[in-house]
């Protein structure tokens, strides 16, 4: 059994801050889950260009508000507690808060801990 508390991660190497998000990740490929688990911000007044070609998540919005935009097609979907999105289709898009949103990300492949966004948005595919 795996037992962790969030101000266990605040301030390690699992707490990584970028100027538009905070990812504070809970559970890593080192778990032996299938899949990770991150507690995120996104912060207010920001916008995030992000395409997980190599992963697929699944987010669940617990606090705050904002948007996204599929770049494909340029429709968006309002954000707010209670809203879940998964992207199943590797779909490249913007993530915008106008109030700093807390988000619970589960990503497949499981992330190492040591990703961050590329020049193409995309978290690249590590190994532990």
């Amino acid at each position: 059994m795996i037992v962790r508390q969030l101000d266990e991660i605040i301030g390690t190497d699992n707490d990584v801050d970028t100027p538009t998000w905070n990812s504070r990740r809970l559970l890593l490929q080192k778990d032996g889950m299938g899949f990770s688990l991150h507690d995120t911000i996104i912060k207010a007044g920001t916008e995030t260009f992000i395409w997980y070609k190599n992963h697929v998540e699944a987010v669940y919005c617990i606090e705050g508000e904002g948007e996204i935009e599929v770049k494909e097609t340029g429709r968006v979907y309002p954000l707010k507690a209670g809203t879940v999105y998964a992207l199943d289709g590797h779909e490249k898009h913007y993530l915008r808060a106008t109030k700093d949103m807390r988000m619970v990300c589960v990503f497949n492949p499981p992330c190492t801990g040591r990703e961050v966004h590329d020049e193409e948005g995309t978290y690249p595919v590590l190994a532990d």
